[in-house]
């Protein structure tokens, strides 16, 4: 059998189209300094990895276009709408949690976990955020599909860029822009949704009575995604995001990345039989320029690792696709460690001391041997990857708990500045303070305020009573702040120094909650 055709299939090299790609973006490529940008026609790929951006570009697009309109009955005191950040009232509401300004360090720690979640995904596949989910990915790949569907694919749209224009490219063009300014459109519509009542700002906004604010975000937000998604595409990752120079840091001799495994497939030949023929070694790539032709980053992956590779792994799909046709086993581009590719690269080349010689890696069938090093899942639990995933449960696990144990319950006590104290004319020592009580639920509860380590001390509340107490239930309205003016009194007897600490104590009717705050009773200093 030979070695380079398929086995039953009588297919060879010379079967496979040659597309004539160039990897436009390619850093061996662009010049130095500024030159104009050189479109890129990516080719639709087909394949397991292509399937897999599909259901990802539905999933992250359903989440963010369908979020804003999920209802969450929080009861008839607080809004319905799942998720809402709410500036005017300074809340933000995630289904059953409910967020206040003061509770920002929840914000913080789920930006700490966004950070090491990347650290951890990074170090582990490589940049499959900027492959699959990051949201200048996923626009693109949706332009992408807008474009395909009104100009073809890529030799149609090629053949229309360098047209005339006619009728038919005027149209055409008219419509792919049209669809991209409307994508534009309810990207910055979804946006605003997510700061306001959805329905009633749809409403507003369509008549024309929103807040100037919702018309400026949809127009700026419009305008970057028709520019970055439609216009500059790559040229967004390649020279406006920080991450691919960032990455470097992140990945080790281990880390999963996309990977030309040139230690099988160099030589490279289009006539396979005929190098056999004259005795020399042949590779398994075809020079197809396949895996080329479908990047939408317009480089070529066979020239090594580049910080312009998203890792999206069309070209995985594109070159197995053309393995699958010669009769060759797939993985000739595949996801790969650097460790295992050096030590396929040293069986190829003797350790170094050779070229590549394809015969050390494959077997007289043609296929791999067993001395090729493949993938070994268990490689990605190391103690790099297990750290970065420990810190990141740890942080999510100690907001949860947190989450769960917090009282809703807030009290803040200002004591008077001038004057600190008043002697009445019983002699007793008057205390005057402001208290501020936060009930932090979506539902009316009355508040019992008390004080404590103050013997024979009494309070009097203005607005509720001109008769002195030691305790008074305060009536707090839903998600509300409720200041009072408290006037704190102690017989002359019961002044202990001129600073006496006390606390004031403020607890749910039924006692499920309670706040303390640690104050102080001032008094004139007692003459010696």
């Amino acid at each position: 059998m030979n070695l380079y055709t398929a086995p039953g299939t009588g297919k060879d090299e010379s079967s496979v189209e040659r597309l004539e790609a160039e990897p436009v973006n390619s850093a061996k490529i662009r010049k130095p300094l500024y030159e104009k940008r050189k479109k890129i026609f990516p080719k639709r790929a087909e394949g397991r990895f292509r399937q897999f951006k599909w259901l990802v570009m539905l999933v992250t697009l359903t989440i963010y276009y369908v979020t804003p309109w999920l209802r969450w009955d929080r009861g008839p005191y607080a809004p319905d709408q799942a998720v809402l950040i709410d500036l005017a009232n300074r809340r933000f509401y995630f289904f059953f949690i409910e967020i206040w300004p003061q509770e920002f360090y929840y914000v913080a720690g789920l930006l700490v976990m966004a950070g090491f979640g990347l650290f951890l995904v990074t170090t582990a596949i490589g940049r499959a955020w900027c492959g699959y989910t990051c949201p200048q990915t996923v626009w693109v790949d949706l332009f992408l599909v807008v474009e395909r569907a009104v100009e073809g694919d890529r030799n149609a749209r090629m053949k229309l860029d360098a047209g005339p224009w006619t009728f038919d490219k005027l149209w055409k063009r008219v419509v792919k822009h049209s669809i991209w300014l409307v994508i534009g459109v309810l990207t910055g519509g979804a946006w605003i949704f997510y700061f306001a009542n959805a329905p009633a700002l749809l409403t507003d906004f369509v008549t024309g009575q929103a807040a100037s604010v919702a018309y400026a975000t949809v127009a700026l937000l419009t305008a970057t995604t028709y520019i970055f998604g439609g216009l500059m595409r790559e040229q967004v990752c390649t020279y406006m995001c920080p991450w691919p120079r960032i990455q470097g840091a992140m990945l080790d001799e281990n880390s999963l990345v996309v990977t030309y495994n040139d230690w099988r497939g160099e030589p490279r030949s289009r006539h396979a039989k005929k190098a056999m023929a004259a005795g020399q070694p042949v590779g398994d790539c075809v020079d197809c320029n396949a895996c080329v032709a479908v990047c939408p980053m317009g480089i070529d992956i066979r020239d090594g690792q580049q910080l312009e590779c998203i890792t999206c792994a069309l070209c995985i799909d594109a070159c197995d696709g053309v393995m699958d046709k010669i009769g060759k086993e797939r993985g000739l581009i595949a996801y790969a460690t650097l460790a295992e590719y050096n030590a396929n690269m040293a069986l190829a080349t003797d350790n170094g001391t050779i070229a590549i010689d394809p015969a050390r890696v494959h077997d007289s069938a043609g296929r791999l041997n067993d001395k090729v090093r493949h993938f070994n899942w268990r490689i990605i639990y190391r103690p790099r990857v297990l750290v970065y995933c420990a810190v990141w449960l740890a942080i999510g696990l100690a907001m949860a708990i947190h989450l769960a144990q917090r009282e809703r319950l807030e009290l803040n006590v200002l004591h008077d500045r001038n004057p600190q104290f008043v002697v009445e004319s019983s002699g007793a020592i008057r205390n005057g303070y402001t208290i501020r009580l936060l009930n932090m639920i979506p539902e009316p509860r009355v508040i019992s305020l008390s004080l404590q380590a103050l013997p024979g001390a009494t309070m009097t509340v203005p607005t509720l009573s001109k008769d002195p107490g030691e305790r008074f239930d305060i009536p707090t309205q839903p998600d509300q702040a409720t200041t009072l003016k408290v006037f704190v009194t102690l017989p002359r007897e019961g002044v202990a120094g001129a600073v006496t600490p006390f606390r004031f104590l403020a607890e749910d009717r039924d006692g499920s909650e309670h706040a303390v705050y640690d104050a102080s009773f001032n008094a004139p200093e007692k003459k010696q």
